[in-house]
This record gives structure tokens, sequence and C-alpha cells, in this order.
């Protein structure tokens, strides 16, 4: 008579120390240790690089990086900086709330701590704008060596598939059992090497997409891998439809070439940085021509722009219109005439440096025609 037998996925179950010691010793032969944050290793340097990186891939910040190190080689040199500089190295980057509070931080460091990272205290670190706890045990390991823990998104996947943790991580209870996890795994010595070792294995091996399971330390200890289901595991954030928005944006050109832009207020989408005035439909736009630039000709509309947020979807129309005459529109506080071919160094919004570049080719391609 047959019998079915269920057969279980094997795996094995690691203690604290013999995760510490397989990670470890897989980083000593494949860690990354060449990054340019990883040389000289200060508070300041560390603490750039993890929030250039907060939602960001390496190849993506490595040249950021080294721009904004050299402009502002230590803290006192970020805290001193105007808005405008520091907004203009991060325009691509993103998230533009991350370099608001990375030169606000400067400034706290500065007239609070003296100039000096409160290493000794990850709530003290996560105390200062744009850390979270998660960024100060990073800063805190990698560069004092005491012990705290991390739980990024490298780390948070490298958990949940180790140990098959179910739900999606932005979930209270979730989030709560993979810091326990993060807890339990981390070591009292070697907390720098630890920490990087845990990030650069979500990064390189056990990455979102394809996961490396075959290279991985820990391939036989691992239940999402034991069951086939390394892709299911973190949960993904539950979809929502994206909104859709319209706007047109102004592109005001006068008699120079130059084009009129705006600086948004401070906090908001794009806060504090350069754009084109924006508008919700036609009507608004008319209705601000025929204010401040009557004469003014309009050309017809170039293709719409799209960009993505991560809580809404915009659509930009942008509107070409060429003064005729000198116009009083730009006198009024927060706005300028920007050079597209002598870029100024302020920040941008991305679609904002995008059509720059556009009308700047545009008036080369028609100054060529003319000759």
């Amino acid at each position: 008579m047959w019998c079915a037998i269920m057969l279980q996925p094997l795996f094995i179950e690691l203690t604290p120390q013999a995760f510490q010691a397989r990670l470890l010793d897989w980083f000593d032969r494949h860690g990354r240790t060449s990054l340019p944050w990883q040389q000289d290793k200060t508070p300041y340097r560390v603490w750039v690089s993890e929030i250039m990186l907060q939602q960001t891939q390496v190849a993506t910040v490595i040249p950021y990086y080294q721009r904004f190190m050299a402009r502002f080689p230590r803290v006192e040199d970020l805290a001193q900086a105007a808005p405008d500089e520091v907004l203009h190295l991060w325009t691509g980057l993103g998230y533009y709330a991350r370099a608001r509070n990375l030169h606000r931080a400067a400034q706290i460091v500065v007239e609070v701590h003296g100039g000096e990272f409160p290493v000794h205290s990850v709530d003290a670190m996560a105390g200062l704008p744009g850390i979270g706890r998660s960024t100060a045990g990073a800063i805190i390991a990698i560069t004092s060596g005491r012990r705290a823990v991390i739980l990024d998104g490298n780390v948070k996947r490298v958990l949940a598939r180790l140990r098959a943790v179910e739900g999606w991580p932005g979930r209270t209870a979730v989030a709560r059992e993979l810091w326990r996890l993060a807890e339990h795994y981390t070591p009292d010595e070697r907390l720098a090497d630890y920490t990087q070792a845990m990030m650069d294995l979500g990064a390189t091996l056990c990455t979102r997409g394809k996961p490396s399971c075959l290279l991985c330390p820990f391939n036989d200890a691992c239940q999402a891998h034991a069951r086939g289901e390394q892709s299911r595991f973190p949960e993904s954030k539950p979809r929502k439809t994206l909104p859709e928005r319209h706007a047109r944006m102004l592109l005001l050109c006068d008699r120079e070439g130059r084009v009129m832009l705006e600086q948004r207020p401070a906090s908001g989408l794009w806060g504090g940085l350069w754009s084109f005035p924006q508008f919700d439909d036609d009507a608004a736009l008319d209705d601000w021509l025929a204010i401040h630039a009557p004469d003014a000709q309009r050309e017809p509309a170039w293709p719409t722009l799209s960009h993505t947020f991560s809580h809404f979807r915009l659509h930009i129309v942008p509107q070409l219109v060429r003064l005729a005459r000198d116009s009083a529109a730009v006198t009024e506080p927060g706005r300028l005439w920007y050079n597209p071919r002598e870029p100024a160094s302020i920040g941008l919004a991305a679609p904002v440096k995008t059509l720059l570049e556009t009308l700047a080719h545009s008036t080369t391609q028609a100054e060529e025609r003319s000759r």
C-alpha cells in the first residue's frame, strides 16, 4: 500500500555566532572595500553617503558623492553653504527633502555639537533631521565600532528571506519582527565589517530580482530558498493606482534667449528648487500672460513630459512663449532669468533640467540653421 509522504524543505538553523562567522568570512573574501565613502571613514563622510544611498543605487550615488565631498569636505563647509548650492549639487538625485535635511543637520552638528557627530548614542544621531534609527546605527557602527543595529532595505530583504518573514515590512508587526532578528544576529565585535557585510550581501547577492542564491553563504540556511520562494520575500507594498495630475509649465524666453525661473516654496513638491511657472490649465496660463506679457508670442506646445513621484504621476505640457519686449514679470521676488547655455549653480527639479537642456539644444540648432 502506497503512502503519501509530505517532504518538508530542509535547511539549517544557524546560531547568531554561526551566522556572523559565515557572513564575515564571505565579506573578507567578497565584500566591497573600495567605495569612495569607505576611504577615510569619518562620521561626516559616512553620513553623507548614507543619506545619498537612501532609495538610490550605489552606481548613481558615486559621482554625486565625489562632487559633493570635493565642494564640502567638512561638515562646517556644508553648514555654511547657501541652500541653492546644496540643491544644485543634489539635482538629479531626487527626494530633495534629503538635501534640505542634510543641510539643516550639518548646521545643527556645528551649532549644537561643536562640529562633532553624536556617535555615542543612536537616539542622539536619530534626533538630527533626515536620520532614522537604521541610518544612525549604520553611521555609529561603521565609524566608531560601537554596537548599533541597522535595518535598511538590503538588510530587510536578507532577513525576510532567511527566516521567511511573512508580510510587507512597512507594517508595524513585520517591522518589529525584522528589528528583532536584526538585533538577534548583530555581533558585539567587528561591527563596522558586519554592518557593511549585511548591506553588501543584500546589494550584490540577495538582490530584489534574480538573487544569486548559489553564491550565497546562507543558501543552506535560508527558508525562502528552501521553499523556492525567494521572489515572494519580502512582500511588496500593496499596490495602489497612482493618481494622474496635469500641469502646464511656462518657458518664458526673453530676447537674449534667457528663460524665467521661479523658486518654489521651501516645503512641498520640489521644495526650494527653481522651476518654471506652473499652471493647472491653459486658461490659468493665458490669464497670467495677459497680465505680465500681453505682447508675447506663444509657440506650439512641446510634447508632454511625464514625471513619476512616490504618490502620483505628473504630466507636464511645456509651453514656450517668447517676449517681444522687456517684461516686468521677473522683477517680483523669487524669480530670475536663466541662460540655458550657461547653467548657473542653482537647484533644479529633474524635469526642469531636462527642459532647459532641450531648450539650449533647440536654440543652438536654430542659430546654426540661420547662418
